[in-house]
């Protein structure tokens, strides 16, 4: 695995998802956030810090972009009354929009801090590494390497927008609507940058909405 050429790609990701099937099993109280922003950023180091691109030359329209989608996110909560609770977004298969933080945890800046770096800065990595850089190239040819970034197919930008959404539980919609946007990004620019930079945008903005307005269900 340590010497696979997805490895840079996948690793970081596999760990992201280990953490949140473990939830709070861990046990470390507040300390829990700083653990985990600091493992998936040591894992990001070692794995894929050969392949990492931050330039984003398209840098002022990714960040448009990454605002749209957070418009996008937060528009039908904020126009519909009960929009979430609808049966299609709060059921056994996709949960129900319900903050992960344990009680207690929203009033420590210690712990909003931590979970604020996770979503701003490890989440936007990890996410478009696995998506964008490898599952979307790897969707047309195994030997991924072969495809370069923004190349897509029909099948390879559905599928990729699909499992993004389910991805996001109960926003698994405008979890499709993002993917969709994310996609066509790195079709349009080719640049990962860009693609980190948008996402990063969107869940900075979103968490500023979330800790100010108090939304802590969009924290799962």
């Amino acid at each position: 695995m340590l010497k696979h050429p997805a490895a840079p790609y996948v690793a970081p990701f596999l760990i992201f998802v280990a953490f949140l099937a473990l939830g709070d099993a861990l046990s470390l109280g507040e300390w829990e956030f700083p653990f985990r922003v600091a493992v998936l950023a040591a894992v990001i180091w070692y794995f894929s810090r050969g392949v990492l691109e931050f330039r984003a030359p398209h840098w002022l329209a990714s960040i448009g972009v990454g605002i749209a989608v957070f418009v996008i996110w937060v528009a039908p909560d904020a126009l519909i009354p009960g929009y979430r609770q609808h049966w299609l977004f709060s059921n056994s298969i996709t949960g129900k929009a319900a903050s992960s933080l344990p009680d207690g945890f929203h009033m420590s800046a210690f712990v909003l801090l931590f979970r604020t770096l996770r979503a701003v800065i490890i989440v936007p990595i990890v996410e478009e590494l696995f998506w964008r850089g490898w599952l979307m190239r790897w969707l047309i040819d195994n030997d991924f390497r072969k495809v370069p970034l923004g190349a897509w197919s029909f099948s390879s930008f559905a599928i990729t927008s699909l499992l993004f959404a389910s991805e996001h539980g109960p926003y698994w919609e405008v979890g499709l609507i993002a993917g969709a946007i994310y996609n066509l990004w790195i079709v349009r620019t080719k640049s990962l940058g860009d693609c980190i930079l948008a996402h990063a945008v969107t869940n900075a903005v979103l968490c500023g909405y979330i800790i100010f307005a108090g939304k802590w269900e969009y924290w799962l």
